[in-house]
């Protein structure tokens, strides 16, 4: 009986994160049955590179919508801001140390964040219309830095790319974030963005430093999307101004597949991450069947698809935990 108790507990606190996961594994038969390669040392490699730019990215999206703002529709677009801002201010002038890289990569997300988050609570715009303005403003501003995909990344850097074994440099920065954040989870503080995100009002009543709390949460997400334009730098070894839209889009769908609520208070990166890794198996599966100039549209077709699907989920879900409560007070 007790057994029985803590899985309940579980599945209550984890149940959000099904949908990610059941999609996951369907996909990773369908793309073993189509490319068996897939699951060879340098396959799962080349995945977990390509990959590791959308996770991050999505699990910064993640910690915003927890502490309340919403989705943050610039996170795409900083993180190219990033890749874009490394090429041309360092590594056009010969500056690859990887201190220097590290840093400026880190401190370029969480400055763009915290403009962000002072805008929307200092401001009191809405963070929606406030991450749509810095998600246009950034875009073209990239393409102002860069007019098209050109430079090259130190070495260091690009041999994160390389993708040749299961366990390389992405795998580590993958393993390590992961290992953090669940160490954050067990903070207070963590417990009071959930709060903050799931009712500002009582929160403050409550004692909790919104502002504070909100600023911890985007300088958190800063971190992650500074780090994710490190990962996709490394990945293309280059700089390309043209791929904000690109993953935004992706990581949306990766944030909602996952369970994340975009009211905030609800949801974790336990369904982020599968979320993210379905959504890149989404592209990975489709690019296997000989669908020709109609690749893009059916990649974006059935992102969408998954997007209207997750949230119907959601919904239905949540109405059927409602109703046993219900039931149950009953």
């Amino acid at each position: 009986m007790q057994q029985k108790t803590k899985f309940t507990r579980f599945t209550e606190r984890s149940g959000y994160a099904g949908s990610a996961w059941l999609l996951m594994v369907v996909l990773l038969i369908i793309a073993g049955v189509r490319a068996p390669y897939l699951f060879t040392g340098s396959g799962i490699g080349g995945f977990i590179v390509n990959t590791t730019p959308l996770i991050l990215v999505a699990m910064a999206m993640t910690v915003t919508a927890l502490v309340g703002s919403n989705v943050d529709l610039s996170a795409g677009a900083l993180m190219i801001f990033v890749n874009v801002s490394l090429v041309k201010f360092l590594f056009d002038q010969s500056i690859g140390a990887p201190w220097i890289v590290v840093l400026l990569a880190i401190g370029i997300g969480v400055a763009v964040q915290v403009i962000q988050v002072v805008i929307m609570t200092v401001v009191r715009i809405e963070p929606i219309i406030v991450t749509l303005a810095a998600f246009l403003a950034l875009s073209g501003l990239n393409l102002v830095i860069l007019s098209r995909p050109q430079g090259r990344a130190p070495n260091w850097l690009g041999a994160w790319g390389a993708g040749r074994d299961i366990f390389g440099p992405m795998t580590l920065l993958v393993i390590v974030v992961i290992v953090a954040w669940f160490l954050f989870t067990r903070t207070g503080l963590f417990t009071r963005i959930k709060l903050v995100g799931a009712n500002e009002r009582t929160a403050f009543v409550s004692g909790v430093p919104v502002f504070r709390t909100r600023l911890v949460a985007h300088v958190i997400s800063g971190v992650l999307i500074g780090l994710a334009g490190l990962a996709y730098t490394g990945f293309i070894a280059s700089g390309n101004p043209t791929q904000s839209a690109t993953y935004t889009l992706a990581a949306v769908t990766a944030l909602v597949l996952g369970g994340t609520s975009l009211a905030g208070g609800a949801g974790g990166m336990l369904g982020t991450v599968p979320g993210a890794i379905a959504v890149s198996l989404i592209s990975f599966t489709l690019s296997t069947f000989p669908l020709g100039l109609l690749a893009s549209f059916v990649t974006q077709f059935a992102y969408g698809l998954i997007l209207v699907l997750a949230l119907t989920l959601g919904v239905l879900v949540r109405g059927i935990v409602v109703r046993k409560k219900r039931s149950a007070v009953a």
